[in-house]
């Protein structure tokens, strides 16, 4: 019997972090970090006034006003999910599939988390009609759905959704009277900016969507954990706020003083952190699209990376040769693809999919060499992709793939 709950691999402890970038602390951060190294205290809960103000600003800046009192802070993305789905109670709704750490503080309070599908052209926003079956099915059976979490630029798949399918999810979860979170973590790694139309939910729908943002997205390193939301005008967003002020007060989720100047300061954009967000996009673009483009050409599925760090690959084509090794869930061909690639390829089943779908997510920062100096060349290299360990980890990576594809040829059953 095929194991349901692999042993040793639970889905909370050895889930997938974010994406990294794979590279060195942009310089003047460090600077910041050091400034305030002497402080040994920690911000107020849900942030200073001056970690809220710079991410008014940042939000300013992206079309969406904000005042402080409708911000707050917190040590991480998880933290402020955490809150938000106590303070809202009910149950919760996510795509299919969505980021690894999305579900688990649903079940972590006791609520269930229902993963509606998402359509075939962007995952992160779910189809409008499967959400309206879902809310309908779990409201029959006695559930109480009332949050939905949501993602435009995606983690896992790095797609951005279409604004027309967005529109449309809205507002079957504004008819449904769900409360919608939107994780726009990614928002500012669009791989092409020109040619991706990027709509956040809470310029629809204004009154009922909170926006979450962990800055390792884009302006800070993971190690240095902080993150923000911007809560809705009016009363509901009043209490709203509150509510996820108190929760954060009994977990003690504050943001060290050091990494708040850090935040402050990347989130105000000064020229060198834009230019530094912009370097790595770039690059992590051009990885993606290589990466991409070896994974389809071995015959594996995958949609076109638009955003992020990372792309999700389905291998239900390359079935034969992953069953010749052995490979039957995604489980096993997470472990499979990690020893073979000699990077992590979490499976799709950490992500919400069906353990039996032969899924990965594969990050792009796991291509960058291990020293700073080296990964610095990278980020200022114009032909990086040919720097001898990018092209080494480029070349393993479409070696292990042609690999399975020419294996489920041999495999293939003669027609």
């Amino acid at each position: 019997m095929r194991r349901t709950d692999p042993q040793g691999h639970g889905p909370v402890r050895f889930g997938p972090p974010l994406p990294e970038d794979g590279l060195p602390v942009l310089p003047e951060l460090s600077a910041v970090l050091a400034a305030a190294a002497s402080r040994g205290d920690h911000e107020p809960v849900g942030g200073g006034s001056a970690l809220r103000e710079a991410a008014c600003g940042y939000w300013d800046r992206r079309g969406l006003h904000c005042a402080p009192d409708r911000a707050a802070a917190g040590p991480g993305a998880p933290s402020l999910l955490l809150a938000l789905t106590a303070a809202l109670g009910g149950d919760v709704l996510v795509p299919r599939p969505c980021a690894a750490w999305w579900a688990p503080y649903a079940r972590l309070l006791g609520r269930p988390a229902f993963h509606v599908p998402t359509p075939p052209e962007s995952g992160g926003v779910p189809d409008p009609y499967a959400l309206l079956e879902t809310v309908r099915r779990v409201r029959a059976e006695g559930g109480d759905p009332r949050l939905l979490v949501l993602s435009v630029a995606d983690d896992p798949t790095a797609t951005v959704a279409p604004p027309e399918l967005l529109h449309e999810t809205v507002e079957a979860a504004q008819g449904e009277g769900l409360h919608l979170v939107s994780d726009e973590t990614w928002r500012d790694t669009l791989h092409d900016p020109h040619d991706t139309v990027l709509l956040s939910p809470a310029e629809m729908l204004p009154e009922r969507v909170t926006v979450v943002t962990d800055l390792a997205g884009s302006l800070l390193p993971p190690g240095w954990p902080a993150a923000v939301a911007r809560f809705p005008a009016g009363e509901d967003g009043d209490g709203l706020h509150a509510r996820v002020l108190d929760v954060l007060t009994a977990l003690d989720a504050r943001v060290a003083a050091p990494v708040a100047a850090a935040a402050g300061y990347a989130l105000a954009e000064p020229e060198p952190v834009t230019a530094r967000v912009a370097a790595t996009v770039r690059l992590h673009a051009r990885l993606a699209a290589v990466a991409h483009s070896a994974v389809v050409a071995a015959g594996a599925l995958s949609r076109p990376p638009r955003a992020g760090r990372h792309l999700y690959v389905d291998l239900a084509p390359l079935r034969p040769a992953l069953t010749a090794h052995g490979v039957g869930d995604a489980q096993e061909l997470e472990d499979f693809l990690s020893a073979r690639l000699g990077m992590p390829a979490p499976g799709g089943h950490r992500f919400g999919d069906d353990l039996e779908a032969p899924r990965v997510r594969l990050s792009t920062g796991t291509l960058l060499p291990a020293s700073d100096p080296e990964r610095a060349e990278c980020l200022t290299s114009p032909t990086a992709l040919e720097l001898p360990h990018v092209r080494r980890a480029l070349s393993r990576l479409q070696s292990v793939f042609d690999d399975l594809r020419d294996e489920a040829q041999r495999w293939e059953s003669p027609r």
